[in-house]
Formats: structure tokens, sequence, C-alpha cells
């Protein structure tokens, strides 16, 4: 799984090291390889091939491949990729990508105590590190992106999935953590309508405030916006206009330069917003992020309701179906007795498929945060017990209270194309990736021009295509 798709290990942000080999060493650097119009200097190489030695090591994982050739293994197909990319017109977020870099200098600032700090540390102005971080990571991301438009269209049929599983060696299986099955009942706050109205005013008057100069659009959002990381530079933005969720899209679509819209309203939460400009079917644009609030008393409320509701459960006055189907507020599992699927986390994410639909989740699926609580929750229960009532967020943030059931644990298991198909289909796309991949690339390889120093042409190359 860790091959499939030949993944760009250079993506990880460990690699700062790299952007300064060619300030430090300079008069001693030498190009190993050129790709395209674009070269690889050896430090590039060397500083790469220590963080996969060290990755290796904290993973308690060692490879039989020099890392180097590894190295520049994978900073050629990065160089193919984003050569590529700049070709067919590949678009990525620019604002995100500046985001990403903003946090990780500020976390550098943060290590070194201070910006002169840093500065001194690798003798170059902030400024300098910046730049160099932007171009580093935006050709990672143009790679990336151009990775995911070549495969991002392959799919799999069940005659597919059914050859692949059975041309596996059953016992190279791979093992089936555990799952967790479980259903919920949630309530809002009954002030939901309330909490909204009172957003909607926070954000009317935050426009009046823009419109009539008494304050800047990128100074509100800094302050009082909730969407990371644009907030963090003034609300700012820029997305091609298919990307961006409904109205939202509508809204922009109808500003002017310079406008601010009226109150909109998302899934997200509520939204005012500036366009700057427009670049063929690209906005570029700011907005305010804010999502309902409530006081404590409002959330006691709904957290003593759902306490009521599960004592009656308990002593058998009703059942946990009965109750869910009554009193809960959650569309997508009250009318399946409460239990809780993936489904509104596919819709959420514009990439509902009701074959996806599973209402199984590893440990790993709650992951941090909302989900956390209803793992923190499940594993103090057995199977069949009810929680108390906690505080919980849906997928935009809107604050909630919740119980859960603990319907089963379906213990570790070896994967078996009947109880785990999602998993072996996953597997068997994996593999029609990789192999679509790989088919692209040697015929790129073939086109492009390619040139590797002689000592580095003697290495171990996964792809011997590069050998040409």
């Amino acid at each position: 799984m860790k091959k499939t798709l030949l993944l760009l290990a250079v993506l990880s942000m460990c690699g700062m090291a790299a952007l300064y080999a060619q300030k430090r060493q300079i008069m001693l650097d030498k190009v190993v390889a050129v790709v395209g119009g674009s070269s690889i200097l050896e430090s590039e190489v060397l500083e790469y091939a220590s963080e996969l030695v060290n990755r290796r090591r904290a993973q308690h994982y060692t490879s039989d491949r020099d890392p180097k050739n590894e190295a520049l293994e994978q900073l050629m197909l990065q160089k193919l990729l984003y050569n590529q990319a700049q070709i067919d017109s590949v678009e990525v977020n620019t604002v995100e990508i500046m985001g990403r870099i903003e946090e990780f200098v500020q976390d550098m600032i943060n290590e070194e105590g201070s910006i002169s700090a840093l500065e001194a540390k690798h003798h170059m102005a902030i400024f300098n590190i910046r730049e160099m971080l932007r171009q580093r990571y935006e050709e990672q991301a143009y790679a990336s992106a151009m990775q995911g438009e070549i495969v991002g269209k392959v799919s799999v049929i069940p005659g597919e999935v059914e050859h692949y599983y059975n041309s596996l060696d059953k016992d190279s299986l791979p093992m089936v953590a555990e799952q967790y099955v479980y259903a919920q009942i949630t309530r809002y706050p009954k002030t939901m309508d309330e909490a909204k109205r009172r957003t909607k005013e926070r954000l009317l008057s935050m426009r009046e405030r823009i419109v009539t100069g008494q304050a800047r659009f990128d100074a509100l959002a800094r302050m009082y916006s909730e969407d990371y990381p644009s907030n963090i530079h003034g609300g700012e933005m820029s997305s091609p206009i298919n990307g961006l969720v409904q109205p939202f899209a509508e809204a922009l679509q109808e500003l002017k330069p310079g406008r601010v819209s009226e109150v909109v309203e998302t899934k997200f939460g509520f939204h005012i917003i500036e366009l700057l400009e427009v670049k063929g079917s690209n906005y570029r644009f700011r907005h305010i992020l804010l999502r309902p609030t409530f006081s404590m008393q409002e959330l006691i409320e709904p957290a003593r309701e759902l306490d009521s509701i599960a004592s009656l459960i308990r002593k058998d006055s009703m059942t946990f179906e009965a109750a869910a189907l009554k009193f809960s507020d959650d569309r997508y599992s009250k009318m399946n007795g409460g239990v809780v699927s993936n489904q509104e986390v596919l819709e959420y994410h514009d990439a509902y498929d009701v074959k996806l639909t599973d209402t199984r989740f590893f440990k790993e699926s709650f992951g941090e945060g909302n989900g956390l609580a209803d793992y923190n929750a499940l594993r103090g229960l057995k199977v069949g017990e009810i929680s108390n009532s906690f505080q919980s967020a849906d997928l935009s943030g809107n604050s909630l209270c919740k119980i859960v059931k603990l319907v089963e644990i379906i213990p570790t298991h070896r994967a078996s194309l009947k109880e785990d198909y999602l998993e072996i289909e996953q597997m068997a796309l994996n593999d029609k990736q990789q192999r679509v991949f790989r088919k692209w690339l040697d015929k790129k390889i073939e086109g492009m021009y390619v040139y590797i120093s002689p000592e580095y042409r003697d290495g171990e190359f996964e792809n011997r295509a590069w050998l040409k």
C-alpha cells in the first residue's frame, strides 16, 4: 500500500534543510540530474537522502536501496510532474500554500525564539526563507495535483475487485484493525435559530463598518473569521468558481471588484464576501466566516434532555431505536435506529456514493476533535451500553449534544471479500492506479529530456526508464 501510486515522499514538510543547501554549498555543489527544464543539485539529493534515513529510523523501517538513489528518483519524479503540470496548466490553491508556509515559518520562529535568531541560524533574511519555501512548496503542490489529474478518473468495477482478490496470496492479505459500530441521538440547542440571528447581526455590523470605511475587511477577518488558514491572510482566498460551495459561489459571481456581499449562509456557517479580482474562471476574494455560538446555559439544556432520554432507555421504558426516531436531530441516522454511517462525511466532501456507505469505524476514523469525543465516549462502554450526554459538534462546527450506544465491536481479522469489500476495492483501485501511472510515466520519460550524472547512473532505480 505504501508504494501504490508511487507517492511523493518529497511532499513531506520535514525537508527544510534542503532549502538552504544551495546557499551553503554553492561553491561545491553540482548538478547531478536534469528533468525537462529543472535541475537537481547534489546537495538536494544528500539532504533528502538524510531525511529518508531519519524517517525510516523513526518508523523502525529499513530499505535495501541506497537512500541517495531513492532520493534522486523521487526528486526526478517531482520535477517531471511539475514540468507537466505547467504544460497542462494545472491549477493549485496558492493561497492555501502560503497559509501552510506561514504556519511552518511561524513554528520555526517559535522554535528559535525570534525572527533574528532564525535569520542568524540560516544566514538569510526572513523574506528569503519564505520565498525559498514558496518555490519548493509550489513545485510539490503542482506535482501532487498533476499526479491527481493522471489517476483521478481511474475506477474499478466489481469484477476487477474480485479478480484482484483472487490473485492475492490469502496469507498475505492485510489484517483489518478493530472496528466499531455505534448509534447516536443528537440534540442541537433549542436556541439555534436565535444563535443564527445573532451571528447574522454580527456580520451585518462588520459589513456596515467596512462599507462606511470604519474598518478594513482584512483586519476584521484576522480578528474574527473562523476559517483557518485564510483568516491569517485577512480572509483572502483564490479558487476556480466551480470549486466553491453554493450559495457562496453564486453570491461571489454577483459581486463587482471591491464590493461586499450581504450575509451568505452555507454548510460551513455564515459569511460576508469581498471580491478582489476575476481572471478567467478564477476568483480572488476575501471572506469572514462565523458560526453560531451559545451560552453555557443554552448548551446545558439539550444535555439534560439527553440524559433523561438515556435514563428511560436504561429502564427499558423506551428502545434506543424509538428514541432516535422521536428525538434525534441527526437526519442521517435517526431513520436507521440511530446507527451512524459515513454518509454525512461523504456528502460533506461532495463524494457521496451509496456503495461507499459504511457503518464500521476504525479507531483512526474518529480522528481528532469532535470524532475523538465519540471515541472517548465509546471506549468506556460495553456492547449494548449507552453513554451519558457529552458536548460535540457537527461537521460544520455547530455545537450540539449527543448520547451514543455501542452496537458492536468487530475484532481484528484478516481481510475478506465478503466482510471487507470496501477495503479490498480500495486495494484493487490503488493497484490499477499504480499501473496506469506507471504506464503514463514511462511514456512521459521517453518524451522528456532527462540527464543523470554518470556517478548516479549505476544506482538502483525502481523505474529503469529513467536510464535512457
